[in-house]
C-alpha cells in the first residue's frame, strides 16, 4: 500500500480478533516511529512492547479501577479483560521527562509523530490500530507495573494493534474547513 493510502485509510479499531500480528510488522511500526520528526533531536520516544504478562497485571488494574466507580457485572469484567488482551500486540508509549516547558512541549508533539509514523505503518500492512489515553495510562500502579519512573517519564497512551474492522469516518471537505488561505 503507498503511504498516502496508509494514511488515509488508517482508522481506530475498537474490536479486534485474536489473530497475532506478525512480528516483523510490529519491528517495522517501531522502526517507522524512530524515524518521526524530532525538532530538537531529542528523540523523546519510547515504546514497551507489553507481554502476557504484564497485560494479564494491566487488566486488573484496569478491571480495578472501572470497579472504583461502579459495580461491575461479569459481563463488564469480560469486556475490560478483553478489551487489553484481545488485541495480538499492546505498546505502551512515552515521553521522557523535560524541565523546560517548551522543550517538553515540542517532545510531546514528536512524540505524537512517532506515535503517527507507528499506526501509519500497521495501517500500510493492513493492522488496525488504537491510540488510547485512558485513566490507567496516568495511573501510579500502571507506572509501577512497567518499571517506569514517573520523575523521569510519562506514559501517553496505549496502542493496540491487531486485526478488526474499523468503522466508517467522514472526513470534512479540506479546503472548506480545514485549511484556508490568505491573500
Amino acid at each position: 500500500m503507498n503511504t498516502l493510502d496508509a494514511i488515509i485509510n488508517r482508522r481506530t479499531v475498537h474490536t479486534f480478533t485474536d489473530r497475532q500480528v506478525p512480528e516483523e510488522i510490529v519491528e517495522r511500526a517501531l522502526n517507522a516511529a524512530n524515524h518521526a520528526p524530532c525538532h530538537r533531536l531529542t528523540f523523546p520516544w519510547r515504546f514497551t512492547l507489553a507481554g502476557p504478562m504484564l497485560r494479564n497485571e494491566l487488566a486488573g488494574l484496569a478491571i480495578h479501577i472501572k470497579g472504583e466507580s461502579r459495580p461491575l457485572q461479569p459481563e463488564d469484567i469480560e469486556k475490560i479483560r478483553s478489551k487489553i488482551l484481545t488485541p495480538s500486540t499492546l505498546l505502551v508509549a512515552s515521553r521522557m521527562q523535560c524541565p523546560d516547558p517548551a522543550i517538553a512541549r515540542e517532545d510531546y508533539a514528536a512524540c505524537a509523530c512517532a506515535i503517527q509514523n507507528l499506526m501509519i505503518s500497521f495501517s500500510a500492512d493492513g493492522v488496525g490500530t488504537k491510540w488510547s489515553t485512558g485513566s490507567i495510562t496516568r495511573h501510579p500502579e500502571t507506572y509501577r507495573l512497567l518499571g517506569a519512573d514517573p520523575t523521569r517519564e510519562e506514559l501517553i497512551g496505549f496502542i493496540w494493534a491487531g486485526y478488526g474492522d474499523p468503522p466508517e469516518t467522514v472526513r470534512r471537505p479540506v479546503l472548506d474547513q480545514v485549511a484556508r488561505r490568505t491573500p
